[in-house]
């Protein structure tokens, strides 16, 4: 035994609360054969900056998540790591209030609904700067190599009055990380049983002394037919996709900022019969959807060389589609190019931000959309122009209560004036432990239905025009509240949502009236989504975290006194992501997963034998990972644990995909189908009558390794 006097330190930092640091003496004796073991017990108090997260997306500005007067959701790569996915549109299925949905049963595209909103209604952004519209709703979210994303934010309710046009739901801003603070090598590969594979690679270098390079690929593929479900068809649309990403980031004087990033997205999929090859692309003897996509963008912040804070963000992309569904062709080329000059002044108690924002867009394609107001069979691609001018006051009253005030101005060249103001309250408590939020704002939307609606495009059913389409008009309003409780050791976050939007001049696609048509007009009367949400988060200090939530919502039409509720839409959802770390053997274990209520579908007559309306359903997932050496982990599990398919409780999905061309199907003198004995439910062939994914259960197996 000998004995020992010494001084110790010791610190202890957990989420949620403040950290524990006590310097003091320390004297004992130590065993040579056992050693010395030195416990305390210590209680930690709950820290009032917890999650004090810096967001951008509600204001345009860098500020506290706690501190900004729009409820922003902040997710990091830590979340979106519980439950891997190949593209970021996958990655969403486990944000409450957020679902991806997929419009096709064949080629597998999709949108982003937020409360209910289809995803035309959902702006997204990169680094702050409005990248995905018209062609690109459908694939922007793909190919984005997760492993350089830092976080995303999500605003729900209307941001017209910053960001313009397509902002009327929300919008999703992902925030990719600064080359200074990624790791010198990165990879994330991962493998399915259904032989998906998956792979983002990263690397950062430096040029000179005062520039840095973050260099991102994403690589994805599946070339395995199947057909679980035996209708002949593919359950999962085979892919072949490969996005390139890189981001400089050049040091200035006074840290002004200048940042400059680049993208390049090819994808090939199809889907349809088993027997497709590509020698039947465009033609009628074999169904298939045939997709190739090109996308490349470019952009950027830059800092004025000036003493005010003025930012000029820009972006341009271009993106070429080349689409087969069946023998209808869909060519088309979009290009947009953008700018926003940005001046943040601070006036004692008002932080003010005004803006002037220039888009142009190029949009060309082989459909009506695109045809010669004077003769039909000649093209003509539209040209838009889309100037504004925006201003932004957020008052400080007091310490525990701002103000924010906001208005913007837009001509759109085919559309005139278009105005959308909004206000924003919020109140805290003064430990910051109770913030209570309310806004009031205005939104637009300026539709393009053949850029934005998936089943326009596919040929199964002829697309009508009643009128010209007018822009839509929306009012919002949101209570927001959140609670921070410390009950001991344990944190408990809450954060409860009240909406409501009321649309004017609504666009609805009407499936209902003529089954071989989609009839696109604005609503002769009002629309209306409204709903609860509440999320709640828990950290236990043995190392259990819990995350979930809910939302009850309604969206329904109103027209001549009739409520219909709007298609694709669930009255109900909830997500759930529980995670805990084993410490001593360093695994981790995290069970996610969704609840979805039922949708309303579309029938193709009255006797159409599938169900009106989706079942309750839920997809549930389960993942070990295990730390090894610095800078190393593999992870595993399985997806869909409940092996869900949208079939289950359905004679069919599709509709007649045995007959895809209506080869067999007899026609009335006014166009509908008959009832014949290969007929008789009087159908033609539809894949538009989609819910959920068709892939079932499935394990997976990947690799992150980064080298610092």
């Amino acid at each position: 035994m000998k004995g020992f006097k010494a001084l110790f330190t010791v610190f202890f930092t957990f989420i949620g609360f403040v950290a524990y640091t006590q310097t003091g003496k320390l004297s004992g004796q130590i065993s040579d054969s056992e050693g010395t073991r030195i416990s305390k017990n210590f209680v930690l108090k709950g820290d009032t900056n917890e999650l004090e997260q810096v967001v951008i997306s509600g204001t345009m500005k860098e500020v506290s998540k706690l501190e900004s007067p729009i409820p922003v959701e902040v997710y990091t790569s830590k979340f979106f790591k519980a439950n891997p996915t190949p593209s970021l549109f996958d990655a969403l299925q486990n944000i409450n209030g957020v679902r991806p949905q997929l419009n096709c049963n064949v080629c597998n595209t999709g949108d982003i609904h937020i409360n209910g909103l289809e995803g035309p209604y959902t702006m997204i952004l990169i680094d702050g700067t409005p990248i995905v519209s018209g062609l690109s709703t459908v694939y922007g979210l793909s190919g984005i190599p997760q492993s350089l994303i830092d976080r995303i934010e999500i605003v729900k309710g209307p941001a017209s009055t910053l960001y313009g046009s397509e902002a009327v739901g929300g919008l999703i801003n992902i925030i990719t990380k600064r080359p200074g603070t990624t790791p010198i090598v990165s990879a994330d590969v991962f493998g399915t049983t259904w032989a998906e594979l998956n792979a983002d690679l990263g690397a950062k270098f430096s040029v000179g002394k005062r520039a840095q390079s973050l260099v991102g690929l994403n690589y994805f593929n599946y070339n395995n037919p199947i057909d679980n479900n035996n209708d002949n068809f593919t359950d999962v649309t085979l892919q072949n996709r490969v996005s390139i990403f890189n981001k400089w980031s050049f040091d200035r004087s006074d840290n002004r900022i200048f940042t400059l990033v680049g993208r390049y997205i090819y994808e090939d999929r199809w889907g349809g019969e088993m027997d497709w090859e590509r020698k039947y692309r465009g033609g009628d003897e074999v169904y298939g959807e045939s997709i190739y996509t090109k996308r490349w963008e470019l952009f950027g912040t830059y800092q004025l060389p000036v003493s005010e804070r003025i930012l000029f963000q820009f972006s341009a992309n271009g993106h070429d589609q080349n689409s087969m569904y069946g023998d209808s062709p869909y060519i088309a080329d979009q290009k947009i190019a953008f700018g926003q000059l940005t001046w943040f002044k601070t006036l004692g108690k008002h932080a003010l931000l005004t803006g002037l924002a220039y888009r142009y867009t190029y949009y060309d394609d082989n459909t009506p959309a695109t045809a010669s107001a004077d003769d039909l069979d000649k093209n003509k691609a539209t040209h838009t122009n889309l100037p504004g001018v925006f201003i932004q006051d957020e008052i400080t009253l007091n310490e525990n209560n701002k103000l924010l005030l906001g208005m913007r101005y837009d001509y759109n060249s085919l559309h005139g004036s278009i105005l959308t103001p909004r206000v924003n309250y919020k109140w805290s408590s003064a430990n910051k432990d109770n913030v209570l939020r309310l806004s009031f704002g205005n939104g637009y939307r300026v539709a393009n239905v053949f850029t934005e609606d998936h089943a326009a495009l596919t040929g199964a059913r002829e697309v009508m025009f009643i009128d010209d389409l007018k822009p839509e008009t929306s009012w919002n309003g949101n209570l927001n509240f959140v609670k921070k409780i410390y009950a001991g050791n344990t944190f408990i976050g809450l954060d409860a949502t009240a909406f409501y939007t009321y649309f004017d001049n609504k666009i609805i696609a009407d499936y209902d009236t003529d089954p071989n048509k989609i009839i696109y007009d604005n609503l002769d009367g009002h629309a209306v989504s409204q709903g609860v949400s509440l999320n709640i988060d828990i950290a236990f200090l043995n190392g259990l975290k819990i995350m979930a939530g809910a939302t009850a919502m309604d969206v329904y039409s109103k027209e001549d006194g009739e409520i219909i509720r709007q298609l694709f839409t669930e009255k109900f959802t909830g997500t759930w992501n529980i995670g805990y770390t084993f410490r001593k053997s360093g695994l981790t274990l995290d069970y996610t997963g969704n609840l979805y209520g039922p949708m309303r579908l579309p029938l193709l007559s009255s006797t159409d034998p599938r169900s009106e309306y989706s079942p309750w359903r839920s997809i549930q997932n389960i993942q070990l990972t295990k730390k090894l050496k610095e800078g190393i982990e593999i992870y595993g599990g399985v997806k869909n644990l409940l092996n869900w398919t949208p079939n289950k409780g359905n004679p069919f999905i599709i509709a007649r995909a045995h007959d895809p061309f209506d080869k067999n199907v007899q026609f009335d003198s006014s166009g509908q189908a008959m009832v014949t004995p290969d007929n008789p439910y009087a159908l033609t062939f539809d894949p538009s009558y989609v819910y959920g994914p068709n892939q079932g259960i499935r394990g997976f197996l990947g690799l992150r390794y980064n080298l610092y």
